[in-house]
């Protein structure tokens, strides 16, 4: 089947979770006004559905392929792209002095959403480049930002994200590709890359790579890194296209998933002649570079919700189809589908709230972002700029997770289907498997959460959030007997995570390594308390609907998927804190010698 845009409840999440309205009042953002945005999402809704979603499985089949030096990509990625920059879809929340539509990124996630569900092979490039546009808007110099922005922004030039080496893979520090200035501004760029997405391909006229390499006599460890500008065809000062820079593809990687996304082993400077431009100041390449990886941190976790709502529109679609079983007291030979089941229907609502849960974190998150820039209070800014920090490792970690898990449970709900290739659920499942390894892997976040981010000014941006999630806990408690499940079980999912934020506060001072030990459960606690407090909200705002004469069936779904996420998701959380908090001391005894006895 192909893929049709959930416009319904993108837009219910917008404006019930990240204030849209509140969104449209703020300077810069008046583009965001409700009935531009519905019309917006809707031609973004037929671009999906109608010239991404067909290329889908033949771009799998096909994938990219490198001859010579040259990537082509699969059959007809080149024209959806030109007709995605047509669109004007890659400058979306970029400002319209740059040739941007302004949009908030909230609004911006929920087209990109769209996009990656439709086609998460293509949707790396764009991707990628509003990182790189956003890396080059904090750091670039005046100069930078006029000769590569603007073709940036309408995504003319796509770009791309240069880290990781043989050598050095999360380990950015150990890097060893070089930079060695020349004068003019100008350095030689040396060195390899693997993993890079979209490093080449045909869909662009120009790739503006952003490289991290060492200055020579720089200091060793990431504290010597810096970022660099290296265009795949250098520009000439009055905007016109250079000569053909030296750096190439070397190969393409064979990958488990998004075979139609060239993840390319790239060269610099084989001839001693790639030339580079210095993003920022010297030595603070990694500090340049985390703008990119933060952006690029909450487009992965978008990817995971996209790829759930793929794997659940599918897998809705074929238990609907397929006839098996009966129900007591039928005979032999009637059937019914399998949708009529109730552990199917069991597994296909809980895949539906698992999505919208990932959907209301990752609008949020992006709401965030717009306040922090754009609202006129800097108090403001700065809470929502410590809520964005906060929210972003759930986000890309949670939201990937679930990706993976969505995905293998519609590989289950297709059965013995699920697991051959012509019924496209595995592809959905192969695809999702990169996406808790980009970006930083998901352990990585839970260590960034729990080192960094819980003791965010002085643990204040936490209690902040969690006086936010016990306000919907009280209202949910005057609420009808429908929200019974959720007011409690949400009540003791925050009590549970209360009290395990203040024992690893604690460690953190006193031993670091217990704390790490339960990193990633107490993540995963985390984001599922506040995955519950989103849907809760959501259900009240339904409920609000109904309350008003609403007849939609919508209204209902939203409130029982957030009945079915309290009564079989929420309830994990004690046990997920009593894993982070109780887990070290076993873990403590495990060594690699116990490993392999």
């Amino acid at each position: 089947m192909e893929y049709v845009a959930p416009v319904k409840d993108m837009r219910f999440t917008l404006e019930h979770v990240a204030g849209l309205a509140d969104l449209a009042r703020l300077p810069g953002l008046e583009n965001a006004e409700a009935e531009t945005v519905a019309a917006v999402l809707e031609e973004a809704a037929k671009f999906a559905a109608g010239v991404l979603s067909p290329l889908n499985r033949g771009g799998d089949q096909h994938g990219a392929k490198a001859e010579n030096g040259v990537v082509r990509t699969a059959p007809g990625f080149a024209d959806a792209y030109k007709k995605f920059v047509e669109g004007g879809w890659n400058g979306m929340p970029f400002p319209e002095v740059l040739g941007g539509g302004s949009m908030p990124w909230a609004v911006t996630m929920a087209a990109q959403e769209m996009v990656q569900s439709a086609n998460l092979s293509f949707s790396l490039c764009p991707l990628l480049t509003q990182g790189a546009i956003d890396a080059i808007i904090a750091h670039g110099t005046d100069e930078q930002k006029a000769m590569y922005l603007p073709k940036m922004v309408s995504g003319e030039w796509t770009g791309s994200m240069n880290l990781t080496e043989p050598q050095a893979g999360s380990d950015v520090g150990a890097l060893k590709s070089k930079a060695v200035p020349v004068g003019d501004g100008t350095y030689r760029i040396s060195g390899s890359k693997i993993f890079i997405t979209y490093g080449e391909h045909d869909m662009a006229e120009n790739i503006i790579h952003l490289v991290l390499a060492r200055l020579p006599d720089a200091p060793p460890g990431t504290k010597g890194i810096s970022l660099f500008i290296v265009p795949k065809v250098l520009v000439n000062k009055d905007g016109s296209p250079g000569k053909r820079n030296d750096l190439r593809v070397v190969s393409l990687e064979h990958k488990l998933g998004i075979h139609a996304s060239p993840t390319c082993v790239m060269s610099y400077g084989d001839n001693g002649d790639c030339i580079g431009y210095l993003l920022g100041a010297e030595n603070q390449g990694m500090r340049c570079m985390f703008t990119m990886m933060n952006n690029a941190r909450l487009s992965v976790g978008c990817q995971g919700l996209a790829i759930a709502e793929r794997a659940y529109q599918q897998a809705l679609d074929y238990a609907e189809q397929r006839r098996q079983g009966r129900h007591p007291g039928m005979n032999a030979e009637q059937h019914v589908s399998i949708i009529e089941h109730a552990d199917v229907r069991r597994t296909l609502m809980l895949m539906r709230s698992l999505t919208e849960a990932c959907r209301g974190l990752i609008y949020l998150n992006a709401a965030a972002i717009d306040r922090s820039h754009h609202h006129p209070d800097e108090a403001e800014r700065k809470a929502s700029k410590a809520l964005v920090e906060l929210l972003t490792p759930l986000s890309k970690s949670w939201s990937t997770d679930i990706g993976c898990e969505v995905a293998s449970m519609g590989v289950q709900i297709h059965g013995g289907m699920g697991f051959i290739e012509e019924t496209g659920a595995a592809q959905h499942y192969r695809d999702a498997r990169i996406l808790p390894i980009y970006e930083g892997t998901n352990g990585i976040q839970a260590i960034d959460l729990v080192t960094r981010k819980l003791p965010l000014n002085g643990g204040e941006t936490v209690k902040a959030l969690f006086a936010q999630i016990a306000g919907v806990v009280a209202e949910t408690a005057t609420a009808d007997e429908g929200f019974t499940t959720i007011h409690a079980n949400l009540d003791a999912a925050l009590k549970s995570l209360s009290k395990a934020s203040q024992w690893i506060g604690g460690q953190l001072a006193r031993n670091p390594e217990t704390a790490l030990a339960g990193a990633t459960p107490y993540l995963r606690a985390f984001a599922t308390t506040v995955g519950g407090w989103l849907l809760a909200k959501q259900a009240l705002a339904a409920k609000a609907e109904i309350t008003k004469g609403g007849t939609d069936p919508y209204f209902t779904a939203k409130i029982v998927s957030a009945r079915l996420f309290a009564d079989q998701v929420l309830t994990s959380v004690d046990g997920l804190c009593r894993s982070a908090t109780d887990g070290s001391a076993s873990l403590a005894d495990v060594t690699p010698e116990l490993l392999r006895a």
